[in-house]
């Protein structure tokens, strides 16, 4: 733990939202109504991959309560959209490509009076034959998803030689894995009001990651400027990479543009379940070589992420995928190609991990493998080979400061050995085991440099205002933003307003997502606030016959010695009404080399290290963990309350997929509710869940900090693995661990 000179930084204070949110005060978006509101609905394609011959519309016109019923042609703007790659129909009109697909839009006074038409809507296919699986999808002459074939991107790493690394290994281990579509699952589905307003643009209330995207798509889709689009983010009731994609704001916007008036549209579960996008699902062929001192020597990986219809997010979570292939080791060669694959299944897009997970899962798992085969401890196997301040990572990009893993893992190893008692008392029929596994993440976007803007205004009363374009989903980065802009203008927390929900008043910041709220959004509030005091206490220092340096802020008021001035009185003298400052923050990174994978995409990178104690029961195959100790890395804390909390939810979302979440699609979705779409409850959590904060302060974080969210989930599914592995004696290499796959494991075993 590094000391804490601060005042407010380091702190825990309670996030801004919690009490209205316990008290049921807190706006959601489906909390809004509006004079002479409509209801949307959406017709979807039933099949995964079909021509539309026709669409008649006209018994769906003539149903009590209709307004107006949409297809593609009424859209005036542009018609596709997508967070990245904008390669989905708002509505189609020619071809569906997956079950889900929207075809047509109603309009009507009612929800009931909408899904009632919907039934009447008369559409034509000529049914083409789909393909589901990725592999097949690439084989030459399998049904094409879309003309232009059906891999959506290729990226490549090299490094060094590997075949000649191979071939020098005294052990080399490799495996076939496969990682499971996952599903968001956030209380909250999607939504969005949109309603016209008398200049000619339209507002939209909607939930949201990314409140200035939605502005982009629906400006797009309407054909309306920027300027024109104005959009609130309400409260959110969870998002994790799932509400970067603006389709429902959209289709509202279009209602809204076509009739007139205010109109609602809002998913059902099973609608967000079979047509939102998901994480992708990967197959991955890893092979990883060490020499006898069990110094890594190479790593070859073949990265197939099943995108589903439509690219949208896959060439950036592939291309996160390959860059962290060597996790958090030095490998000094790397060959790794990572394929987006287009079949006729769901769409997949941005999820909490974004592409670490499945490749940790392949790699810890062989790390484990390879431990055996030379005879060492796992955890000594690690620190061989882990980063430090003068290695490179997978892209060649060497961390010069704020790389705690071998620290880490030294705190992992106390763990096991406290652990490994408890493996002898398992009861009978039951087997128990010790896992461990670790990652790293770059922090931000790794396709293209990122950057936050950030206002910070001081007020002649000692209260701020902080203007900035994040969203805050629940994690508590208002909080926390608060905290920067309070330590920077000597204020107390609560004397600062974070506004960030409105594109007419906070600046775009990019989405909440990779980790970089905290490291972008917090440097740009950090370096705004550095700015407005700067100039408060310049002009503070020409009246009192001093040097800036001298002085400080402290709750209103400038401090010299035994003197002071009131803010009030020095903005009044010098004619402010408040004191406001911008700065953007945008770190030195170095894009990658497209043939070679090479650069220095992230400002810097969290690491992470876990370990579990798990119970297999023989009987059933079921998994029970039993402890689950998470080391983390945040460069320093800004709120120890924040990061508790986000690192208990990284690991237990990384608990669902590792043992019992996985979206099946049999030409479509086919466990589209809660009732067959399993999730953890509070009977999963472990009996034991201990964060361990460790703190190497980032020297390009503000006040040290760097994002770590995110990466809580990275390493969740393989440290189970390689615990049950270790308990039942059979190495993993498909996730979720269902009971039914470990009792066939078991048996397997067995005969």
């Amino acid at each position: 733990m590094v000391s804490n000179d601060h005042k407010v930084i380091g702190r825990s204070v309670p996030r801004a939202d919690s009490r209205s949110k316990v008290l049921g005060e807190a706006k959601y978006a489906d909390d809004l109504s509006l004079p002479g509101m409509v209801y949307g609905k959406v017709l979807r394609s039933p099949h995964p991959h079909a021509h539309i011959r026709s669409i008649d519309t006209s018994r769906a016109r003539d149903c009590s309560g209709v307004v107006a019923v949409l297809t593609a042609k009424d859209i005036p703007g542009e018609r596709t959209m997508g967070p990245i790659i904008k390669d989905q129909p708002v509505l189609c009109s020619d071809v569906v490509r997956y079950v889900g697909d929207a075809v047509a839009l109603v309009a009507a006074e009612s929800e009931r009076s909408a899904e009632e038409a919907l039934a009447q809507i008369v559409v034509e296919y000529e049914a083409l034959t789909p393909v589901l699986d990725p592999l097949k999808a690439m084989e030459p002459g399998a049904p094409q998803v879309h003309s232009r074939g059906n891999i959506g991107t290729h990226f490549k790493v090299r490094r060094g030689d590997v075949e000649a690394a191979f071939r020098d290994a005294t052990v080399v281990v490799e495996k076939r894995f496969f990682y499971p579509r996952v599903e968001h699952a956030y209380m909250e589905t999607e939504i969005a009001l949109v309603a016209g307003d008398p200049s000619g643009g339209v507002t939209v209330w909607s939930s949201t990651q990314y409140p200035h995207l939605d502005r982009e798509e629906v400006s797009r889709v309407l054909g309306l400027p920027q300027s024109r689009v104005r959009v609130h983010q309400m409260m959110t009731g969870g998002g994790f990479g799932g509400k970067l994609n603006p389709h429902a704001q959209c289709l509202a916007a279009l209602i809204a543009w076509k009739t007139g008036r205010p109109a609602k549209l809002r998913y059902s579960r099973e609608e967000s379940l079979i047509a939102s996008y998901k994480c992708h699902p990967y197959v991955i062929d890893m092979m990883l070589g060490a020499n006898r001192e069990g110094k890594l020597l190479a790593v070859g990986a073949t990265l197939v992420g099943n995108t589903g219809a439509y690219l949208l997010q896959g060439r950036a979570v592939i291309t996160k995928s390959a860059t962290h292939v060597s996790g958090p080791y030095y490998i000094p060669n790397i060959k790794a190609d990572a394929y987006a694959v287009f079949t006729n299944c769901v769409p997949c897009g941005a999820m909490r991990g974004y592409g670490v997970p499945q490749v940790a899962f392949a790699l810890e798992s062989l790390m484990d493998e390879l431990a055996g085969r030379l005879g060492l401890d796992p955890i000594e196997l690690r620190s061989r080979n882990a980063l430090d301040t003068t290695l490179p990572n997978a892209t060649g990009q060497i961390m010069r400061a704020s790389v705690p893993i071998k620290e880490m893992l030294g705190r992992a190893k106390l763990t096991v050995q406290a652990l490994r008692p408890l493996l002898e008392q398992a009861p009978e029929s039951k087997r128990r085991g010790v896992g461990v596994a670790c990652s790293t993440r770059g922090i931000g976007s790794i396709r293209k440099a990122s950057r936050s803007t950030a206002v910070v205004g001081l007020h002649p009363d000692g209260s701020v205002t902080v203007a900035c374009g994040h969203v805050d989903l629940g994690q508590g980065s208002n909080t926390m933003m608060a905290q920067v802009a309070a330590e920077e203008l000597g204020v107390d927390v609560e004397r600062v307003e974070v506004v960030t929900n409105d594109t007419a008043v906070a600046p775009d910041c990019e989405s909440t997502s990779a980790s970089r709220v905290t490291y972008l959004s917090g440097n740009a509030v950090r370096l705004a606030a550095a700015k407005t005091r700067l100039r408060v206490l310049e002009l503070a220092a020409q009246d009192l016959g001093c040097a800036p340096e001298d002085l400080r802020l402290m709750n209103g008021s400038v401090v010299y010695r035994e003197q002071g001035v009131r803010l009030a009185e020095l903005f009044s003298k010098h004619t402010f009404h408040s004191m406001t400052s911008v700065a953007e923050f945008l770190p030195d990174t170095v894009p990658l080399d497209p043939e070679t994978g090479q650069g220095a995409p992230a400002g810097t990178f969290n690491f992470n290290v876990h370990v579990a104690l798990v119970e297999v029961d023989e009987g059933t195959g079921q998994v029970r963990v039993l402890r689950y100790v998470a080391l983390t890395d945040v460069g320093r804390m800004i709120n120890p309350l924040a990061v508790e909390g986000q690192v208990h939810g990284g690991m237990m979302m990384g608990l669902g997929s590792a043992l019992m979440e996985e979206v099946r699609v049999e030409e479509g979705v086919i466990n589209a509710s809660f009732a067959t779409y399993l999730i953890p409850t509070t009977f999963d959590v472990p009996q034991e869940l201990v964060i361990e904060v460790v703190e190497d302060p980032e020297p390009t974080g503000p006040f040290g900090a760097k994002g770590f969210a995110e990466g809580s989930l990275d390493p969740v599914g393989a440290t189970i693995a390689n615990a049950v592995s270790n308990a039942i004696g059979v190495r993993i290499n498909r996730l979720p661990m269902t009971g039914e796959r470990i009792h066939e494991l078991l048996h397997q075993r067995l005969a």
